[in-house]
């Protein structure tokens, strides 16, 4: 199965607004159709401000290979963080049993 991946582009360096439309129109042509794009403004007076498109593409071969490869160390590492955080709270969650159904 597939995941899907948050994918960033950052664009800070424009100086008018035809190059800033043809950057635009250039990103959409070249986004999945899936991709829910969305655009923000980022920064400030201070530091400057960039336009900011996020979207989702699907994962590469390479990036669920890490996953798979990964996935049992990040499980542990959260369940040790939950551990913590439970016996630091004095609280123990548990997942209630599933409940059998009834013939109908």
């Amino acid at each position: 199965m597939s995941r899907r991946v948050k994918e960033f582009i950052d664009i800070g360096d424009f100086s008018s607004l035809d190059e800033l439309i043809e950057k635009l129109v250039e990103v959409r042509d070249n986004l999945p159709g899936f991709a829910e794009a969305e655009l923000r403004m980022k920064g400030d007076d201070m530091f400057g401000r960039k336009l900011s498109i996020s979207y989702m593409r699907d994962q590469t071969e390479e990036e669920a290979g890490y996953d798979g490869r990964y996935a049992d160390v990040i499980r542990a590492a959260q369940q040790q963080a939950l551990d913590r955080l439970q016996s630091e709270l004095g609280v123990v969650c548990r997942m209630p049993a599933p409940r059998k159904r009834r013939a109908a």
